[in-house]
């Protein structure tokens, strides 16, 4: 029990350790990251919508013959 404890006391001052060494983003780049996330999320959306869209209408032209 007193092993567990010790190795459960240990494991969250190395989680602390290690959250130490995290470089975390200020504001501006916070800000820069998410906009490139969300442009990038948009673009392959609309990517692929486009790609489903060309494949429906050739299907459709398909099995309309």
């Amino acid at each position: 029990m007193a092993g567990t404890v010790k190795a459960i006391t240990r494991y969250f001052k190395d989680v602390r350790q290690e959250l130490k060494k995290v470089h975390w983003p200020n504001r501006r780049e916070l800000s820069v990251f998410t906009s490139l996330v969300l442009l990038t999320v948009i673009f392959i959306g609309v990517f692929f919508w486009l790609l489903d869209s060309g494949f429906t209408a050739i299907l459709k032209l398909i099995l309309q013959r």
